[in-house]
């Protein structure tokens, strides 16, 4: 892996490392869903993009049931 690049992993961490300094000592609440919500729109829209609309190929990838796809890309305005 080039040295430059960083991991998914760590771009959530640096993100999630802001979102804490930002709050300045306020308690944060519903990060799980604030991040699951941040992710998973774009997550649908770049796998869709790849698989060039097929929603069959999309949900293999992401290792999904097709009607579970369907059902968050309705979720998101993505169909």
């Amino acid at each position: 892996m080039n040295p430059q690049r960083k991991t998914l992993e760590q771009c959530v961490i640096e993100s999630l490392e802001g979102y804490f300094r930002d709050l300045g000592g306020s308690e944060p609440h519903g990060i799980h869903a604030m991040v699951m919500q941040a992710v998973e729109k774009p997550l649908l829209a770049t796998v869709m993009r790849h698989a060039e609309g097929n929603q069959s190929l999309a949900a293999r990838w992401l290792d999904i049931n097709r009607n579970t796809l369907r059902k968050k890309l309705a979720e998101h305005k993505l169909l």
